[in-house]
């Protein structure tokens, strides 16, 4: 906590040395009351701030009508089942799932996968990609459990092309990945499944 509020603290004093800008402070915190006291001390200290996840989180609990509270008992075992089922692992298991995330790669599913699993939630995540068809069992899931991933081209190339050198991709390889026209392509294929399944809601741009 010591440490949560000294960081709060230096964005207050950078911003107030930097005129035009300031700064804004992002912060994901599986601690609730952690979470709450980033809230407090950046309205104190006069610091824009917003919370990413939990929205999202409160977003998704009212639709599966089931509430997050902290770090359940069922927590360690929920996040190990998930880490077995990332990017599509054991497609057989998903109807043991309580959410399965949907989005082309590098859209978010798995840290928000594991952030999930934190609260208790059993979860899934299946990457769409071109060429490489859905696993039936997706469509054999209760539709109120799919939560489908979207993202603004732009910011989809920028993180690939991160990723891609942090991989140490070769250049054609960075090229099919990271490339504009092949970012639209896969976003394209993705709006069109989506297009399919409206009743799985949109979490994203």
């Amino acid at each position: 906590m010591d440490r949560l509020i000294e960081i709060i603290k230096q964005a207050a004093k950078e911003g107030a040395l930097v005129l035009y800008t300031g700064s804004l402070v992002l912060y994901t915190l599986a601690d609730p009351s952690m979470a709450e006291s980033a809230k407090h001390a950046c309205k104190f200290w006069g610091v824009p701030s917003m919370d990413i996840l939990s929205p999202t989180i409160m977003a998704i609990a009212a639709h599966i009508g089931v509430a997050p509270s902290g770090v359940p008992r069922g927590a360690p075992e929920a996040i190990d089942f998930t880490i077995k089922q990332d990017d599509g692992a054991s497609p057989q298991k998903l109807n043991h799932d309580h959410i399965v995330l949907v989005g082309v790669s590098r859209t978010g599913k798995t840290p928000l996968s594991i952030y999930l699993a934190q609260k208790g939630y059993k979860v899934a995540n299946v990457s769409i990609v071109l060429g490489v068809g859905l696993p039936k069992t997706l469509f054999e899931v209760d539709e109120k459990k799919i939560f489908r991933l979207t993202i603004n081209p732009m910011v989809l190339q920028t993180i690939r092309m991160a990723r891609a050198k942090t991989l140490g991709f070769k250049r054609d390889m960075m090229s099919n990945y990271s490339d504009m026209e092949h970012v639209r392509e896969e976003l394209n294929l993705a709006n069109s499944i989506f297009a399919q399944n409206p009743v799985w809601p949109v979490i994203g741009e």
